[in-house]
C-alpha cells in the first residue's frame, strides 16, 4: 500500500543508502518535450537531511536533468528494492545544479567519493516522500558495478572531459540550455547541514 511519510525518516535513508541504483526523473514544461529518466549508480547519492538530498552527477551522453531543472526545478527520484523486503520509495522536489566554479562545491564535493568525471552535484529540496509496495519489482542480484564510465573519464582526463561536455552536455535534447541563467527552477541555498549516514 502507498504512504506519504512526513520526511526522509532514518530508516528510509538506510533504504535509500543500501540501493546499488536509483533512477532520476525530470521533464520539460512543454507539452512535446521529451520527459528523462536516468538510472545513476556507483553510490552517488546521499541524504542530507530529512528534506534535502543530493547526488555526485558524472559527465555522461546527455545532460537532460540539468536543463530540466534549470527551466522549472522539478525532479523525482526512485528507489526500490531489488532483494527482500520489496519497497518502493519516491522522492518529490525542486532541484539544481551546484557546479565547480560555485561556491558551494567545496564543501559539497567531500560528502562524495572522488571520482573522474564529475561534471555537477544534483541538490534537491523534497516536497513529497512517498513509499509504495514493490510487489512489482522482481528479485535480483547485483553482480557488481560497471567500471565504463570511470574509466572512459580517466582516459580523456581533465580537459579531454571539459571537451566532451563542450560537444555533448550544453543544450538537452530539446534545444533547453543546461548551463544557462540559473534563476528559473533555482532552489534556495543554505546550510547542508549534516548528511544522516
Amino acid at each position: 500500500m502507498g504512504a506519504v511519510q512526513p520526511c526522509i525518516t532514518p530508516e528510509l535513508a538506510e533504504f535509500i543508502l543500501a540501493q546499488p541504483l536509483f533512477f532520476v526523473g525530470t521533464a520539460p514544461l512543454s507539452r512535446t518535450g521529451h520527459i528523462n529518466l536516468s538510472p545513476k549508480g556507483l553510490r552517488t547519492f546521499r541524504v542530507l537531511s530529512g528534506m534535502r538530498v543530493a547526488y555526485l552527477d558524472l559527465t555522461g551522453s546527455g545532460n537532460e536533468t540539468a536543463a530540466h531543472v534549470l527551466e522549472n526545478g522539478r525532479i523525482t527520484f526512485l528507489f526500490c528494492a531489488f532483494e527482500e523486503p520489496p519497497k518502493i520509495l519516491r522522492l518529490y522536489g525542486t532541484g539544481r545544479t551546484v557546479r565547480e566554479d560555485e561556491a558551494e562545491w567545496p564543501e559539497m564535493i567531500g560528502l562524495f567519493p572522488e571520482l573522474p568525471g564529475a561534471r555537477q552535484i544534483v541538490v534537491a529540496d523534497i516536497t513529497r516522500v512517498q513509499t509504495s509496495c514493490g510487489f512489482g519489482v522482481p528479485i535480483m542480484k547485483v553482480v557488481e558495478q560497471r567500471e565504463t564510465l570511470v574509466k572512459s573519464a580517466e582516459r580523456r582526463g581533465p580537459a579531454g572531459m571539459a571537451d566532451y561536455r563542450e560537444k555533448k552536455n550544453l543544450v538537452s535534447i530539446d534545444g533547453l540550455s543546461a548551463y544557462g541563467s540559473r534563476e528559473v527552477g533555482a532552489v534556495e541555498g543554505g546550510d547542508l547541514g549534516q548528511t544522516l549516514f
